[in-house]
């Protein structure tokens, strides 16, 4: 453990913090001054953490628990590569996170390196830094069940067809829950979004800076928005991108009920998307015929899975990236249409865990722990099974592509075995002008969170991308949107009012006479995204 600095708190206090407890709000401030003494000592990337020179990698210490700033410490892993401007252009440090619960932003600087052109004018001003929240990758990591049965497929349809496929759920959430306490019980009241957002204050004095510049993505929306509640005075910029919804109700069972109605819209739009070009995929040319489709491959799937591995519940895990992502739209109807050529294997290889996958598994469980726990923690969940399946059942006979599998992988909070918290009220009334920016379809975070937050943050503008819904626009090129980013982060200024923008370009279908083929190489943002929800 680190010693505190002497301008952190008298040698005193550290007794006292370590035995009794100090309010959060001081103990943060501790921390904080800590770190802003120590920094971070940046080395070349360890070779299995896969980073390449020049991004560097470093280790800042935040307390486990907030009230006892001076007791035990756990490890935030960070990453950075420089700004690629001048030394006068630079205006520091620039903090990502994509989302999750459970995503990683270690890739962050990686945009930098790949020269990805929409960041080449922020990369000028900013150091861009990654990291991996509290419970996850490289940082001090959780567990709720072994990797290797984690991933094993296939797994039970998620679709229940009788009370017993219930109660075979209910237990199966049950022992998942049981397994997060067993494994990784210490941390459990700690993975909380108010706690992620004191670590990012604790990276923020660590990095050297006064204030903090932050990109979120998804429930990086969330860390944000609860950052600028708790440390307003501290944000210099902040993007906030396909938004959280942060009212203290929604946090976090009707939020899912929510996302449940927008996948079901969205999954309508990439259905007709597909129809409008049966001629490449042959797969219907009513959306009611591509549904017809789907339901037979779920029919199929269950009935014998594809190759083995490949079941309604790996289908669904499959299929749900169209919904979420327009650069999906395009692989996904591929890969399934070469399956109805024929071609099993195809969907195979892109629906199928991959069992020889260490350390992707090992990532994969992790990803799913950090999701729950986190989830889990951050609110009281409701406990009465009776409502989960009315909620459930009469959500399902109208939105049924994500309903039950969205509520088995949340189910392991009505039986939580650590404390669950109040959600904090979000929202600050003096703030430096933060950038909201929202797709109007977007299905994992509905656009209702993206108003509701623009409400609660004062001085914020918000970006409508009007009809469109692919989820984290900062990333797709829309110019519309992609000079307001540029332009805030640069200067700081925001339009005078909010704006609407038009959709950037929808996905082209490859010309009828190409030959149907498999799911291509994910995008980079996909790559940085887990297997979780939002």
């Amino acid at each position: 453990m680190l010693a505190p600095s002497a301008s952190a708190a008298p040698a005193e206090s550290a007794s006292y913090g370590a035995s009794y407890g100090v309010p959060e709000s001081v103990g943060v401030q501790i921390a904080a001054a800590r770190a802003q003494h120590a920094g971070i000592d940046w080395k070349d990337c360890p070779a299995d953490w896969g980073f390449e020179k020049p991004i560097q990698c470093g280790v800042v210490k935040v307390p486990l628990d907030y009230a006892k700033p001076f007791g035990k410490t756990i490890d935030i892993a960070v990453d950075r590569i420089g700004n690629t401007g001048t030394k006068d252009e630079r205006q520091g440090a620039l903090v990502y996170n994509p989302g999750g619960p459970g995503g990683s932003g270690m890739r962050f600087p990686r945009r930098v390196t790949t020269k990805s052109p929409l960041w080449v004018n922020a990369s000028k001003a900013y150091d861009f830094v990654g990291f991996d929240p509290r419970g996850v990758g490289h940082s001090t990591p959780i567990s709720c069940i072994d990797p290797q049965e984690f991933v094993k497929a296939p797994k039970a349809d998620p679709v229940p067809d009788s009370e017993a496929d219930k109660r075979a759920q209910r237990k199966l959430a049950a022992e998942y829950a049981d397994g997060c306490k067993e494994r990784s019980g210490w941390m459990l009241p700690h993975m909380t979004t108010p706690n992620t957002a004191r670590d990012l204050d604790v990276i923020r004095a660590a990095l050297g800076e006064k204030k903090l510049n932050f990109l979120g993505v998804s429930y990086g929306t969330y860390i944000g928005g609860v950052y600028a509640t708790l440390f307003p005075g501290h944000v210099r910029r902040m993007i906030v991108d396909s938004v959280v919804n942060p009212k203290q109700e929604q946090i976090w069972y009707q939020a899912n009920l929510d996302q449940d109605v927008a996948f079901e819209m969205r999954w309508n739009d990439w259905k007709a998307w597909v129809a409008k070009n049966d001629a490449t995929f042959h797969l219907g040319n009513t959306a009611a015929k591509v549904e017809a489709q789907w339901q037979k491959l779920r029919a199929a799937a269950k009935a014998n899975p594809i190759g083995g591995k490949v079941g309604p519940a790996e289908l669904i895990s499959f299929f749900q990236s169209a919904p979420y992502y327009d650069s999906s739209w395009v692989p996904v109807a591929q890969t399934w249409s070469a399956y109805v050529a024929g071609d099993t294997q195809a969907l195979v290889d892109a629906a199928a865990p991959d069992m020889t996958d260490i350390a992707g598994n090992i990532a994969s469980e992790n990803g799913n722990a950090v999701y729950t726990a986190v989830e889990c923690a951050d609110a009281k969940w409701p406990t009465s099974w009776k409502r989960w399946d009315r909620d459930n059942t009469r959500l399902h006979k109208n939105y049924p592509f994500m309903t039950w599998a969205n509520a088995w992988m949340n189910l392991p909070c009505a039986t939580w075995k650590a404390k669950q918290s109040n959600p904090i009220e979000v929202g600050a009334k003096r703030i430096a002008p933060v950038l909201i920016v929202q797709s109007e379809r977007d299905a994992a975070t509905p656009y209702d969170g993206a108003v509701e937050l623009h409400h609660r943050l004062a001085g914020s503008r918000l970006i409508t991308e009007k009809g469109a819904g692919s989820h984290g626009v900062t990333s797709l090129k829309n110019p519309c949107i992609n000079e307001r980013v540029d332009g805030y982060l640069l200067t700081g200024k925001v339009d005078a009012a909010d704006v609407t923008c038009a959709p950037h370009a929808a996905p082209v279908a490859p010309a009828p006479q190409a030959k149907a083929a498999g799911a291509t190489q994910a995008s980079p943002l996909l790559e940085e995204l887990p297997a979780v929800r939002r």
